[in-house]
């Protein structure tokens, strides 16, 4: 970050003692440690929140994009549905047509005029003849 070697490092160690003197060196020392640990993780929590919030703009835009293509799948699913519902109806619609000229058998019971006689048995035929009609 900043190009300082080891010579001038000693420099401003050697200028540092003469101008703050013997007796309160080492408290400046201390202090300026501490203001340095905390300008450090100061930086080191902007960079944290910052690649955070790049994470979390990445994240945004995954979602979109998913969101997206959900609803277009989404959208095609429909139109396919559609377009199958479109064509079973059409395949149907003649079908229903020729129902209607020709009806299907049903399971009802044939109706009198409709029903076949059963031949008759000789014991009938004397029953018949024996009683009277009214």
């Amino acid at each position: 970050m900043f190009d300082i070697g080891l010579s001038e490092l000693m420099l401003v160690a050697v200028v540092a003692l003469v101008v703050i003197g013997p007796e309160r060196l080492p408290k400046v020392a201390r202090t300026a440690g501490h203001l340095l640990g905390r300008l450090q993780r100061y930086v080191s929590d902007v960079k944290s929140d910052i690649s955070r919030e790049m994470q979390l703009e990445e994240l945004k835009t995954m979602q979109k994009q998913m969101t997206d293509q959900v609803n277009s799948i989404g959208a095609s699913v429909t139109h396919e549905m559609r377009e199958v519902e479109s064509s079973v109806s059409k395949a149907v619609d003649p079908a229903s047509g020729d129902a209607a000229v020709s009806p299907a058998p049903t399971l009802e019971e044939p109706t009198e005029a409709a029903a076949p006689q059963p031949a008759p048995t000789p014991n009938a035929e004397a029953k018949a003849k024996e009683s009277p009609r009214t």
